[in-house]
Parts: structure tokens; C-alpha cells; sequence
């Protein structure tokens, strides 16, 4: 396999030249293809490998963010025989896809890089929910790669075009794709999006049918599906790492376990690409600081008065908003704290280092 198949180009051919230039290794590049827990499968031009990551690397990463994830491209120093490969570098990014850690208020979790597109993906069945949307796509958008949104199941729904024109409203300029991974209908639509040599990731919950879709698209049942619980159409984790797939056609797509949480994290721009609306309104109310209250000459909550705006969405955003501040005030805390036990190491040390300096005199 080429790497020009998996998404190779000028940009990751530059950054691996000038890292080789400056390095005493020999080094290969290659993809990362799979991983699981701590296990990752790299592939490079020639050959597939487990790799694992070098200490160095592992100790000198500022945080989580830094190591390797799918989709990432690596330098690789292969192994003399059938052994594992040791990952040296990671190469600058083109995208990153991060949400908040379950559980965590501080830290990041990796879910996939050098993203083209993110395939945001919600079953018109009990999982459709438009404020989870939202919050999906403002997690697309700050990643830097362009989101899609695919409703999966419309052979269950008799009203899917009126839930498509529902959710472009809310995500205007984004493709909003009906489609069902058992008729097959819209999947020409979707595989249009990732063209050859694009990368693009499935987001969403369990249950929506993701490893269903990815069946589909490769043509096999690659993939294992369980059906939804019929109490309440949540799904089961079936899909318990994260692989990518060379598409028939030519297109890559990363598939991973589904996500209950989609906490935010990175910078707001996402909320504001997110809600273009509100923000356009905003720029009519009579204060530039409005938090749009109960505020004189207020434009956004003029228009939800009248109707034009609907309460929901705006209360979407005001929560993400809220989240988004919190997140990086947290992390900002975190970061003044392990700056300040850093410096606090180096005084100490500098201190020892001293006073085995006088015992020695």
C-alpha cells in the first residue's frame, strides 16, 4: 500500500524531511491504522506493524495531546526482524479531534487526527436529538476538519426530509445526509464525501448504526453490529478500538467505540462557527458586552420573542458557552499549578545539586 493511498502529501513529506535531517536514526514514515488501549498498527509503504512508543517521546510529551493517536503520521524505527517497530515523532497535524475526557474536567482525549471531514452521525429513531447535534458539531468544527451530518435509519422514519430540513436550520452550510445502511439509500451521497485519499471519522453514540454504515460502505461485513435495546434504542459498545479503512474508491474512514460524553475541549471558535445565527443577531443588540438577559435593545432575545429564534437553541448555546469558559478556566488553573511544581523541582534540584557542590569543596 502506497502511502499516497493513505492520505500522504507535501506537508507530511516536508515536516518527516526536515525531522530526518536532524535526527541519527533511521526512520520510516507511516499511519497509524488501528489502535487499542495502548496497542497501536502502524502501516508504513512496505508493511503493517505493531509500534510502540519510545520513552523518550512518552517522557518529554507535555500531556496526552501530544502522543499518537489513529490517523496520526509517525517516524518510525523499524525493527531488525519480526519485532515491534519504536515510535519516535509524531508529525504536526493537519487536524485533531479532542473532547473532554468522561469523567475528567481536565483533561483531553485523543479520538483521531488528520481529519478531512467528521462524519457526525444520529439514527432517526429514540437517539435523535438536535441539542446533541449542536454540541457535536462544535466539537467538529474546533478539531479544523469540515463536518457532515449523517441521519442514519431513515427507512424507519416516514418524515426524514422534515428532520433534515430541521437540522440544516441549525447547522446552515453543512451537508445533512438522510440515509439507510439497510436499503442502501443515501450511501452514494455519503461516500461522496470522502473522495480519494480524504480522511474522515464516524462520531456518535452507540446504538446509531456506525459499524453498521462502515459495512455498508466497504462492501463486507467487516465489523460486528448488535441491534439496539428496544426499551429505550440505546445501543451496545460492539466496537472496542478505533481502526481506519481504505474505502472502495479510495477514501479512509476511522471508526471507533461509541461516545455517550461529548465533552468540549480546545478553543470556542467551534461554538461560534456552530451558531452563526445567534451571533449575527448579537451584532445588533444595542451593547456590545449583551449576555442577552434581560438587557435593553437585546436582538437575540427580540428575535426568540418574535419567534425567529427558538428558546431551545439559544439555551444550547448559552450551555455550551458556560461549559466552554469553565474548561478553560480548569485548564488554566492546572497548567499555572504544574508550572509551578516544575519550578518548584528545579529549585530543589539546583538546591541539591549546590549543596553537594560546597560538601565536595
Amino acid at each position: 500500500m502506497s502511502l499516497e493511498t493513505l492520505g500522504w502529501g507535501p506537508a507530511f513529506e516536508h515536516a518527516f524531511s526536515t525531522l530526518v535531517s536532524q535526527s541519527p536514526l533511521s526512520l520510516v514514515p507511516g499511519r497509524v491504522v488501528r489502535q487499542h488501549r495502548g496497542l497501536l498498527t502502524v502501516q508504513t509503504d512496505t508493511r503493517t506493524l505493531l509500534a510502540r512508543t519510545a520513552g523518550r517521546l512518552l517522557h518529554q510529551a507535555p500531556g496526552v495531546e501530544s502522543l499518537p493517536t489513529i490517523g496520526d503520521w509517525v517516524a518510525l524505527q523499524l525493527p531488525d526482524g519480526d519485532g515491534e517497530a519504536l515510535l519516535h515523532a509524531v508529525l504536526p497535524r493537519a487536524s485533531v479531534l479532542t473532547r473532554r475526557e468522561a469523567g475528567s474536567e481536565r483533561d483531553g482525549q485523543l479520538i483521531a487526527a488528520n481529519l478531512d471531514v467528521v462524519v457526525l452521525v444520529a439514527g432517526l429513531d429514540g437517539n435523535f436529538n438536535p441539542r446533541r447535534i449542536e454540541r457535536a458539531l462544535a466539537l467538529a468544527w474546533t478539531s479544523g476538519a469540515a463536518p457532515v451530518v449523517v441521519l442514519t435509519k431513515a427507512d424507519l422514519r416516514p418524515d426524514a426530509d422534515s428532520l433534515v430540513a430541521e437540522v440544516e436550520e441549525l447547522a446552515p452550510g453543512v451537508p445533512v445526509l438522510a440515509l439507510s445502511s439497510w436499503t442502501g439509500e443515501g450511501i452514494e451521497a455519503l461516500r461522496a464525501q470522502l473522495p480519494a485519499g480524504k480522511t474522515g471519522a464516524l462520531l456518535g453514540s452507540s446504538g446509531v448504526g456506525k459499524s453498521t454504515l462502515v459495512n455498508r460502505l466497504l462492501g463486507e461485513a467487516r465489523l460486528v453490529t448488535q441491534a439496539v435495546r428496544a426499551e429505550d434504542d440505546k445501543g451496545r459498545h460492539t466496537t472496542t478500538h478505533r481502526e481506519l479503512f481504505v474505502l472502495p474508491g479510495g477514501g479512509l474512514l476511522i471508526d471507533g467505540p461509541g461516545m455517550r460524553e461529548l465533552g468540549l475541549w480546545g478553543e470556542d471558535d467551534g461554538i461560534g462557527q456552530t451558531f452563526t445565527d445567534i451571533l449575527e443577531l448579537a451584532a445588533g443588540c444595542r451593547f456590545t458586552d449583551c449576555q442577552h438577559q434581560r438587557e435593553p435593545g437585546c436582538a437575540v432575545r427580540a428575535a426568540v420573542s418574535s419567534g425567529a429564534l427558538p428558546e431551545a437553541r439559544l439555551a444550547s448555546y448559552e450551555r455550551l458557552r458556560r461549559e466552554q469558559a469553565y474548561q478553560v478556566r480548569q485548564r488554566s488553573a492546572s497548567a499555572e499549578r504544574d508550572h509551578r511544581r516544575h519550578e518548584r523541582s528545579r529549585t530543589l534540584m539546583g538546591w541539591e545539586a549546590s549543596r553537594s557542590k560546597r560538601r565536595r569543596d
